[in-house]
């Protein structure tokens, strides 16, 4: 066995943690990863630090906070200079592949893996910046509640053909890399865009359940009675303009069920490879989500908030051979995957980092030694005209925005965050701790300069770009088609033994 271990880091978009059986879900029927769960290190508190789709991508991958690397929105410029988790692995001697999704902005659109399997689903160039100094300007590439009303069986989707073409070449890779001469091994990133949104399934995934099976949201709030920053996300996707019914509800939910299904079986085709090949044995897997999605809790949907639904996600560990399998209850978020994979692929060696890093290494959980219980969270796009702050320590959750009401929740307590302790007498001394915290910790007119003078770089930018020919910043996959199948360059009886796996013995 070599020493180092081959990774593969599976991600799933949008995928809420309370959903999946294994983190306490009723619905959702995903046996692969239950059977993953059952098998690994399952993370019972995990979240993104930052509720949206790029700024959470970007954190992940370079173990920092959003406001160290200027990762404010869905438009923001992910720069060619940040060392990633990718970097880090490459520069230890893994092969880097990414199949799927990641949402970098900008024209690297590498950063670090050595080969990209697939384009990207969403555009790479600055278009879907935010505009906090015209917040009632709605843009029309912004969420609307059309995903909820028009929910239900279909026969094909975008999603559907990105996914599939994901999964495809993430499979072929794995087949290759067996049969491949390449001795170092491979760190595999797999990211799919299930189930985000739309909510759109196949019939064969909605088949799966049963409208009797659907659960409806375990909490209502009235538009009226929701906190200003949650009625502000209200106007962002446009559900202050309508009503929606309790059967478009249970028609999302069922369809983002389904989807969750064929995440699950995508997940299924991909160890069944490793299983193939042998792979498996020297396998790390490595699964978790971007962020969460509120489903109608709270009657909110989609995320951008730090409320559980929207800013938890799923992730577990399996690697039998290596931990056993056990359950982390305490806090910890996707930031914390750099440095945990940079001691993972040089375990011998102490980590160096040629950057400040804000993750903390998740070895220490993964060993069943203890470990961190915090995480630290920023959000700086739509729905919020000021910056959004987390801190998750203990049994608590503090939230603070320079133009919104605080909030404090006792998550064992309370764990479907009904009751803000802020005006509570009893959690005075942790409230007053927690101010002082957040006060020292950012500088929220500092920061929110910072955002503003981005967002009119890349508002100026983005309009000059539509003049003339636009810059292509979109991955655009290249395969030599000199060296694909049969060619005459190409010995016949030693492409065969090649492509044969496994190869035969005479």
């Amino acid at each position: 066995m070599q020493e180092q271990p081959n990774i593969l880091f599976i991600m799933a978009d949008q995928l809420a943690a309370p959903v999946l059986s294994f983190l306490g879900g009723k619905t959702a029927k995903t046996p692969n990863l239950d059977q993953l769960a059952e098998q690994g290190v399952v993370f019972e508190s995990a979240y993104c630090n930052s509720p949206l789709c790029a700024p959470s991508r970007y954190v992940l991958m370079t173990g920092q906070l959003p406001s160290r690397i200027g990762a404010w929105d869905n438009a923001a410029d992910f720069p060619a200079d940040y060392p990633t988790f990718a970097h880090y692995l490459r520069h230890a001697g893994y092969r880097t592949a990414l199949s799927g999704k990641m949402h970098f902005c900008g024209p690297d659109q590498l950063h670090g893996y050595e080969e990209r399997l697939t384009t990207d689903i969403y555009p790479a160039d600055y278009g879907w910046f935010v505009d906090w100094q015209n917040f009632d300007q709605r843009p029309t590439y912004y969420h609307n509640m059309s995903s909820v009303t028009q929910a239900g069986p279909v026969v094909r989707t975008n999603q559907l053909d990105f996914d599939d073409e994901v999964v495809f070449h993430a499979r072929r890779y794995l087949y290759n890399h067996a049969r491949s001469e390449d001795q170092r091994p491979f760190f595999l990133t797999v990211s799919m865009t299930h189930p985000h949104d739309p909510y759109a399934t196949p019939r064969e995934y909605w088949d799966r359940y049963t409208e009797d099976e659907i659960d409806l949201p375990s909490v209502n709030i009235a538009d009226a009675e929701q906190d200003p920053h949650s009625q502000r996300l209200l106007h962002v996707y446009q559900k202050d303009e309508r009503e929606i019914s309790e059967k478009q509800i249970r028609n999302a939910r069922r369809a983002y069920y389904g989807n969750v299904s064929y995440v699950d079986d995508q997940i299924g085709s991909l160890l069944n490879s490793l299983k193939e090949t042998g792979l498996d044995q020297n396998t790390i897997v490595i699964f978790s989500g971007d962020h969460g999605d509120m489903l109608g809790e709270r009657g909110l949907w989609y995320k951008m908030s730090f409320f559980e639904w929207s800013a938890r996600v799923p992730m577990l560990v399996w690697a039998p051979q290596r931990f056993e399998p056990h359950r982390v209850t305490e806090s910890i978020s996707t930031l914390d995957l750099l440095p945990t994979l940079v001691e993972l692929a040089s375990p011998q060696k102490p980590p160096k980092y040629v950057m400040p890093i804000d993750g903390r290494s998740l070895m220490p959980h993964l060993l069943d030694q203890g470990g961190h219980d915090e995480v630290i969270g920023e959000y700086t796009g739509e729905g919020v005209t000021a910056p959004l702050f987390m801190i998750r320590r203990g049994r608590f959750k503090y939230v603070c925005c320079e133009t919104d009401p605080e909030q404090l929740f006792d998550l064992e307590a309370d764990p479907k965050e009904m009751n803000n302790l802020t005006t509570n007498p009893a959690y005075a001394e942790q409230l007053a701790a927690f101010r002082q915290e957040a006060a020292q910790r950012w500088d929220s007119d500092a920061i929110t300069e910072r955002v503003l003078i981005s967002q009119q770089r890349r508002r100026f930018i983005a309009e000059a770009h539509r003049q003339g020919i636009e810059p292509k910043w979109d991955h655009q996959p290249m395969v030599d088609a000199s060296r694909s199948y049969m060619r005459n360059t190409i010995d016949l009886d030693d492409l065969e033994r090649r492509a044969r796996f496994p190869q035969p013995s005479a």
